[in-house]
């Protein structure tokens, strides 16, 4: 059994680890109150957006208006864009994320390319020796549609250079606190209805007659316009979401951890009381047995 002073030592550690698991559940609590309030921003916009393109892209011909409607048989390749976190300490959120992309796409016929958002899921990836084209790290705490557009640019180009016949979006979706459920949805070519449509985007059935647009300059240069922008704004959405998943989810981790060292002072201090008391006992029988040979 350890001496008392290590189990002080072992108390004092632990304490020390359960103020530092603390501190940051505290600055990710933060964090994801401002990654909640982003999200929260732009789905409105993103709503809009789909209903616009909708009303445009659902006419008879589709597939020729624009090449990012356009889909491609047979399918020879496919871009897969993986959206992860920086930084560790977020249980297990990462390995989730790439665990769900290698159950989604190992088994797939073709070859599979990837482009890394975030520096955990680009080393876990590497490990895994996939091949990533691309590799975004270290973005901003709050970033902005500017600081993620070169994603959805790559992706877009090599769909239009024919690297890639389909591009799929992996992330994690922010359903509450509680919850991030790890989600696929095809970002290329884009899908206005089955599988690959953005739940989260769709807007509500309503009654009444239906909405009525009026477009200029034309539906082609439309669609030249919107579809591009949209494609950019599925990726900045999804980087939003999995933003606030994350720091859910480190919350949570470091909650746990907080508990689980609050615990094992419990346990430590218990065991150390045990000690101490066992060591007394010792002494004092030591004592009263020198006084009873004194005596004798």
């Amino acid at each position: 059994m350890a001496s008392a002073r290590e189990m002080r030592i072992r108390i004092r550690s632990v304490k020390n680890i359960s103020q530092v698991t603390r501190a940051l559940e505290t600055v990710s609590a933060s964090k994801v109150r401002k990654a909640i309030n982003a999200v929260m921003a732009t789905r409105a916009y993103a709503t809009k957006a789909w209903q616009v393109l909708t009303h445009v892209a659902a006419q008879p011909g589709r597939e020729s208006l624009h090449p990012l409607l356009a889909r491609r048989t047979p399918v020879n390749n496919a871009l897969v864009v993986v959206v992860t976190g920086d930084r560790g300490l977020a249980g297990a959120y990462t390995s989730n994320v790439i665990r769900f992309t290698a159950h989604r796409f190992d088994s797939v016929p073709v070859p599979v390319k990837y482009i890394a958002v975030g520096r955990k899921g680009r080393d876990l990836l590497i490990r895994r020796r996939k091949q990533v084209i691309a590799d975004f790290s270290n973005l901003p705490a709050a970033p902005s549609f500017m600081d993620v557009s070169a994603i959805p640019r790559v992706a877009v180009d090599e769909f239009m250079q024919g690297g890639a016949d389909e591009v799929f979006l992996v992330y994690t979706d922010f359903i509450n606190m509680g919850r991030q459920v790890t989600a696929v949805k095809r970002l290329l070519p884009l899908e206005l209805g089955g599988e690959g449509r953005v739940e989260a985007f769709e807007p509500k059935q309503v009654s009444g007659p239906a909405a009525a647009y009026e477009y200029e300059p034309d539906q082609r240069e439309i669609l030249d316009e919107i579809i591009p922008r949209f494609t950019a704004l599925q990726v900045y959405q999804a980087i939003l979401e999995s933003l606030a998943s994350e720091h859910a989810a480190r919350m949570i981790a470091m909650r746990n951890a907080t508990d689980n060292a609050k615990e094992l002072v419990g346990a430590l201090q218990l065991a150390y009381n045990k000690v101490r008391q066992q060591a007394i006992t010792s002494d004092i029988l030591d004592i009263v047995g020198g006084a009873e040979a004194l005596a004798q």
